[in-house]
């Protein structure tokens, strides 16, 4: 029962930042956002490595995030970077809950951190939800992207002829 409860907790946590998001960011500062915002949601691994103290976990989890922030620097300027982004992530926290029931995975005891209680399932389905819109947005943030804002057009100065 907890499990849906905090997958619901996760789309309604989706739903706001999309809602909040929409109404006081343009689309290309919306992109950059969410971009950013998937660099830190993957960081929060790294702190659940220091609290949880599983110092074996240190380098895998290093890695990841090191990963995560590649692909949301790479998300600034292209929407399907986002996409993948957030359903790797997604399919990265699900593994994590898995892990941390005893399912089987690929990773051995101690390669991965401990994360609270559902946490994987709260934020694989905040993941998702947000992949979803994204591809909604998708034409928009491209559209955004060609869009010079006024006033920032370079400015040629004419040239003298002697």
């Amino acid at each position: 029962m907890i499990v849906i409860l905090y997958a619901v907790i996760g789309l309604l946590a989706a739903a706001g930042t999309i809602f909040i998001a929409r109404k006081i960011l343009t689309p290309k500062r919306e992109q950059i956002f969410y971009a950013m915002f998937l660099m830190m949601i993957a960081a929060f691994y790294l702190a659940f490595t220091a609290y949880f103290g599983v110092a074996t976990a240190w380098t895998v989890e290093t890695a990841v995030v090191v990963a995560f922030v590649a692909i949301g620097l790479i998300g600034t300027r292209s929407p399907f970077a986002l996409i993948f982004g957030y359903c790797l992530h997604g399919l990265w926290d699900l593994i994590h809950e898995l892990h941390a029931h005893g399912a089987s995975s690929a990773f051995g005891p101690g390669q991965l951190t401990t994360i609270p209680l559902a946490y994987g399932v709260f934020c694989a389905a905040f993941d998702f939800c947000m992949a979803g819109y994204f591809y909604a947005r998708w034409p928009e943030w491209m559209l955004a992207s060609k869009a010079v804002p006024p006033g920032s057009a370079l400015k040629i100065a004419p040239t003298s002829r002697q």
